[in-house]
């Protein structure tokens, strides 16, 4: 514990740790006041993401970065799984499906090109395994497939949230999470030593295990509490500041969502340790894609007013689809540079730029074919 009391006095960012306290209770006693919860939120999330990554390394320094990577990502994914299921149980099903493009979205471009750049600029070239950046690459090409067909044979049949629809999903979904199991059998266990790290990288100083695994498990308890509050006030502050449903969704609700892995990752990508960097962005990606949004259709039959499939709006899946052959091209050499990273944070941009800039009515985030009366929502 001392441990971590010298890491909080020591840097001046998680000193906004006040802020938690300052927004639970704002919350409670303003509950209506959410252009100022949607700020308070933010700088809520940001100290605890900075304590998140450093009990992350500490876990990745005993077991391996490849491991840290595959932990960082999931208790980084509880708060997606914990806003989505806040949503889901209101019935706000554009909403959850929203969270988990724009979060596969997000780890694949955003996280993963701002690591690449923070790296290349500190080292001129940068290694990674490339064996665990295809297999994570080829888990969530499969996902992106599985999730754009039955978008493909509503668009095609005019099949719109039928009896079928709703039965293809959730075959999908329990194929899904097969995949998603079988790959972590292969990864963790029959075939572990293909997904070591090529270089030894930068380790500072880490905090014990046990301390590391309940800072853990503290900062993801809070961060769910304190992005709950934030998906709470996001909507309507965010129409305060003219921004349209399909950007807050897609940009904002998935960058402060992901802020947990995204201040690992960075700080992986700063220490020479991309193997770390790689697991958190494209794990985190594929375990959404592959075990998050699938449990989420199984969950709909139990906590929704009513089930929910996995026919998504058609842009979102053109920008998964767009953004998983995008990272199966840039990391099949394994290695990168500075301007890896610039390639990739431009095809967001431009993705980010487009959502921006639609009209509120085209951004309406609407599966093929539907309306509001049909989604139930």
């Amino acid at each position: 514990m001392g441990s971590l009391i010298e890491e909080i006095r020591r840097n001046q960012a998680l000193w906004l740790l006040v802020f938690v306290p300052i927004v639970l209770a704002a919350e409670h006693f303003a509950p209506t006041a959410h252009t100022a919860l949607f700020l308070l939120s933010i700088l809520a999330i940001f100290p605890l993401a900075v304590l998140l990554s450093y009990a992350t390394e500490g876990v990745a320094a005993k077991m391996g970065d490849a491991t840290g990577g595959l932990l960082n990502a999931t208790l980084g994914n509880l708060t997606e799984l914990v806003i989505a299921l806040t949503a889901l149980n209101a019935g706000q099903h554009d909403l959850v499906k929203a969270s988990i493009a724009g979060a596969i979205v997000t780890n694949t471009l955003f996280l993963l090109g701002a690591s690449f750049l923070v790296g290349g600029l500190k080292y001129r070239m940068q290694e990674f395994n490339r064996i665990n950046a295809r297999f994570q690459s080829s888990l969530l090409f499969v996902a992106t497939v599985a999730i754009l067909i039955p978008s493909a044979v509503s668009a095609a049949d005019s099949i719109t949230l039928s009896e079928f629809t709703r039965k293809l999903s959730v075959a999908l979904s329990l194929l899904l999470i097969l995949v998603y199991c079988l790959g972590l059998l292969f990864s963790q266990k029959t075939h572990r030593e293909l997904f070591s790290s090529p270089g030894p990288g930068e380790h500072g100083p880490s905090p014990p295990m046990s301390v590391a695994l309940a800072t853990l498990a503290g900062t993801t308890l809070l961060v769910a509490l304190v992005g709950e509050i934030f998906v709470g006030s996001v909507q309507q502050a965010a129409t305060s500041f003219g921004m349209t449903p399909a950007f807050v969704g897609f940009i904002i609700v998935a960058l402060v969502g992901g802020a947990a892995e995204m201040a690992s990752a960075f700080s992986g990508a700063r220490k020479n340790r991309l193997d770390l960097t790689v697991g958190i962005a494209l794990g985190s990606a594929a375990q959404i894609a592959l075990f998050v949004a699938p449990a989420l259709v199984l969950l709909s039959y139990v906590i929704g007013p009513a089930p929910m499939d996995l026919q998504f709006w058609p842009g979102a899946v053109v920008m998964m689809f767009l953004a998983a052959m995008t990272v199966v091209l840039v990391t099949s050499g394994g290695h990168s540079s500075w301007f890896v990273g610039v390639l990739l944070l431009m095809v967001y941009l431009i993705l980010a730029m487009t959502l921006y800039l639609l009209p509120p009515q085209a951004s309406e985030m609407r599966p093929i074919g539907t309306n509001s009366q049909a989604t139930g929502t």
